[in-house]
């Protein structure tokens, strides 16, 4: 049975020479604002008109319109399938000239705790221990992966390269020292490459590495992880957030809001696209990859990458998993993190 959650909405009611209007002040009932709201659970708006006849309602969420009605009866709203994150509720009384405005919140959280999915490791293969892993793609058999870092103060700068799988060994370079370089993803036959700090995004040749373009990157203080839906690009920047950037002009066009059961996802960092979900690494000390509905930015399941972090290491974030490829055509998953000396296939059993 779903469960109902009742939100009454109120406002000072002004008085003055309209007959429908009362000069008795309202309240807001129940709950407060920022009330929290697990996806799929109905909730239920209702208004306390005091003694106001309105000659209609008009409600919206966020600024979508879900109801008109010429009575006071409440209005009942499915929550399944509604982005996570702040919601904004508004109810627009129309009673005589000007419309009266009656506005509330809620959180919407995902439903329930994710599942964790186990996993098996199907092969072992060697990592450039050198690499401070911030982006990993694997496309048209080729692997390719983004080493963070900045002249030999961190790490020895960053680079862009190209990944013998079996080997580990680097077939390709370019070493970028007074840039500190973020997440990537192949799109068509371009590579694109976000900063860090530097609110730069490159552009490459997939197949020379010879930088085609360096674009401003400004719609977040920082540069993380990157990923492409096929339609879209979809970037990172630590926070919950998660933007997707037209894939021809790289303008944002919409987001998500990544959300547990307890709230907002902080720390989303190296993304991949696998199959209609959203797989991102955190940059904690919890070894998680989260699974993600890109839809609504739910929370579906977690992945424990703990086991796999290096025994003398962890805990130690210079050393966080961070990196996973997926192999559309052969179904293989790979992942790795940061200065790592192995990265993994696996297989998720589900």
């Amino acid at each position: 049975m779903k469960k109902t959650l009742l939100l009454l909405l109120s406002a000072a009611l002004l008085a003055s020479c309209d007959p429908h209007k009362s000069g008795d002040e309202a309240t807001i009932l129940f709950p407060e604002a920022g009330a929290r709201v697990h996806t799929g659970e109905e909730l239920l708006i209702d208004v306390d008109f005091k003694d106001l006849k309105p000659d209609s309602v008009v409600y919206l969420l966020d600024n979508a319109v879900i109801a008109r009605k010429t009575d006071t009866t409440a209005v009942r709203v499915p929550t399944a399938g509604l982005p996570m994150g702040y919601r904004l509720i508004t109810a627009k009384v129309y009673s005589g000239a000007a419309p009266l405005e009656l506005t509330s919140n809620i959180v919407l959280l995902a439903a329930k705790a994710p599942a964790f999915i186990n996993f098996q490791v199907v092969k072992t293969f060697p990592h450039d221990t050198s690499s401070y892993v911030e982006g990993l793609e694997y496309h048209d058999g080729r692997l390719y992966e983004s080493d963070g870092g900045k002249d030999s103060t961190f790490h020895g700068g960053s680079s862009l390269r190209l990944v013998d799988l079996t080997t580990g060994k680097v077939l390709k370079k370019i070493q970028l020292n007074t840039m500190f370089m973020e997440g990537i993803t192949v799109i068509g036959d371009k590579i694109v490459q976000l900063t860090y700090q530097e609110k730069l995004m490159f552009i490459y040749d997939k197949n020379s590495f010879k930088k085609l373009s360096e674009l401003p990157y400004t719609l977040s203080n920082e540069g993380w992880g990157l990923t492409s839906d096929g339609k879209h690009i979809l970037a990172s920047d630590g926070s919950s957030t998660v933007r997707f950037l037209n894939k021809n002009t790289y303008q944002q066009e919409g987001s998500i809001d990544v959300y547990d059961e307890n709230g907002a996802v902080n720390s989303v960092n190296e993304l991949e696209y696998i199959d209609g979900m959203l797989y991102a690494n955190l940059y904690n000390p919890s070894g998680q990859v989260l699974v993600i509905d890109p839809a609504t930015g739910e929370v579906k399941n977690k992945i424990d990458l703990s086991t796999l972090w290096p025994q003398a290491h962890r805990g130690d974030l210079d050393y966080v998993a961070n990196g996973i490829a997926w192999d559309q055509a052969g179904k293989r998953l790979f992942v790795t993190g940061k200065l790592w000396d192995k990265l993994y296939e696996i297989k998720l059993l589900k």
